[in-house]
């Protein structure tokens, strides 16, 4: 099978909706998706629940989410909460 991989830049302003997107995006993805978070300098407790969902939809699907340009700030925040194994990071 053909590996199609997705490209999604994350806007800082409305992370939620832009990782609802990527979710929808796996049903058409097959290997990876990768989500540009260098405009996001912080998030909050719902947009750690997006997240948590869309790493469990892509270990469901069996798609690999790499993410890149994540602050220190974001990444901090994202291995405190134990979601940092669920993906793969780049700069």
């Amino acid at each position: 099978m053909a590996t199609i991989a997705a490209w999604m830049n994350i806007d800082g302003q409305s992370v939620i909706p832009a990782v609802q997107q990527a979710a929808k995006q796996l049903e058409s993805t097959v290997g990876e998706v990768f989500l540009d978070f260098s405009s996001v300098r912080r998030i909050d407790s719902s947009s750690l629940r997006a997240i948590a969902e869309l790493a469990g939809t892509a270990e469901q699907k069996d798609v690999k989410v790499v993410l890149r340009g994540v602050s220190v700030d974001v990444y901090k925040v994202l291995k405190l909460m134990k979601l940092a194994s669920r993906f793969s990071f780049v700069h």
